[in-house]
C-alpha cells in the first residue's frame, strides 16, 4: 500500500470514527451498505456533522470564525484535491467521485451559515428553505452514492429522496424542541416558540411529517437493493422516533429529550433486514 492510499484510508476512517462516535442510530444503517457505499456515507456524514458541531456546539469559540475557515478548507480540499483535515479529504473524493453537484455543498454551508444568525422562522417558506440547505440536499448527496452514476434513477427518486430529508429534519426539531429554545435560542417551526408549544399544535407538526414520510416511502421501494435495507432502516427508526413523540405529551417533549433505546434499535434493525429479505418493503 502506498503512502497516499494510506492517508486515503485514515481519512475514511476517521469519518468512520466520527459517524459511531456521533450517531448510534445513523451508523446501524450506515453498517448495512456495501463497503465502497459505506465509506462514501461515512463521508459525507463527517462532513456535515462536523459543520453542524461548529454551529450548535462550540459555544466557548469564535463560530463564525471557524465555520468560514472550515469553509475555506473545504474550497481548497475541492480545488486540489487533497486536504490536511481527514474528514474533508473523505468528502472531497467522495464529492468527485460520485460527482455529487457543488451546488447541494452551498445550500447545506448556507444553512449552516443561518445558525449563526438567524434564530426564528416566521413562515413556512423561510422554514422549507433552511431544511432543504440543512437536509434535503444532504440526503441528495446521499442518493448521488446509491445511483453511483444511474442518472434516470437519481432523477426519478430526487423528490422522495428530498422528502425523507424533510422528515427526518423536523423530527429532530420536535425531538429537540428544549434544546433548540432554551439552548441554542432557535425557534424552526414557523409561528411556534415553546411558550405556545401545546397538543394541537404537536398534532399539527406531526401530520406534516408523516405526509413527508408517505411521499417518501415509494422511494425507498425503488432504491437499489444493496442501500435500500440501511435506507428503511433509518426510516423505520425515525418513524418509531415519530410516534414515540406523537405519544408523548406536549409538556413533556417541552421538557426533556425523546429517545429510542439502542435495543429498541436492534429490533429495527433485524426488521428492516428481514422485511428487505422477504422482499416485503
Amino acid at each position: 500500500m502506498t503512502k497516499m492510499k494510506l492517508y486515503n484510508k485514515t481519512a475514511f476512517k476517521t469519518s468512520e470514527i466520527v459517524t459511531t462516535s456521533y450517531s448510534t442510530s445513523f451508523s446501524f444503517a450506515t453498517g448495512l451498505l456495501e463497503k465502497k457505499q459505506r465509506k462514501a456515507i461515512y463521508s459525507i456524514y463527517g462532513f456535515v456533522r462536523f459543520a453542524d458541531e461548529i454551529v450548535d456546539t462550540f459555544h466557548k469559540h469564535n463560530k463564525q470564525v471557524l465555520l468560514e475557515q472550515f469553509e475555506k478548507d473545504l474550497d481548497t480540499a475541492l480545488r486540489e484535491g487533497i486536504s490536511l483535515n481527514p474528514v474533508l479529504h473523505s468528502f472531497q473524493k467522495t464529492v468527485k467521485k460520485y460527482r455529487i453537484p457543488h451546488e447541494y455543498i452551498d445550500a447545506f454551508l448556507t444553512s449552516m451559515k443561518a445558525d449563526l444568525e438567524k434564530k426564528t422562522y416566521s413562515c413556512k417558506t423561510e422554514t422549507d428553505e433552511y431544511i432543504y440547505g440543512s437536509a434535503d440536499v444532504v440526503g441528495l448527496m446521499c442518493l448521488r452514492v446509491f445511483c453511483n452514476g444511474n442518472e434516470k434513477k437519481f432523477n426519478r427518486l430526487k423528490t422522495p429522496a428530498m422528502k425523507l430529508g424533510s422528515a427526518f429534519q423536523k423530527v429532530n426539531f420536535l425531538r429537540d424542541l428544549k434544546n433548540d429554545c432554551h439552548t441554542l435560542g432557535r425557534n424552526y417551526f414557523p409561528n411556534t416558540d415553546i411558550s405556545t408549544f401545546d397538543e394541537t399544535v404537536k398534532t399539527q407538526i406531526v401530520n406534516e411529517i408523516k405526509n413527508d414520510f408517505d411521499q417518501a416511502y415509494p422511494g425507498i421501494q425503488q432504491l437499489p437493493k444493496n442501500s435500500r435495507t440501511a435506507v428503511l432502516l433509518a426510516y423505520l427508526y425515525y418513524r418509531g422516533l415519530l410516534k414515540k413523540l406523537e405519544n408523548t405529551p406536549a409538556e413533556k417533549i417541552k421538557k426533556q429529550r425523546i429517545r429510542i433505546s439502542n435495543f429498541n434499535k436492534i429490533i429495527l434493525l433485524f426488521k428492516a433486514k428481514t422485511l428487505s429479505n422477504l422482499n416485503m418493503v
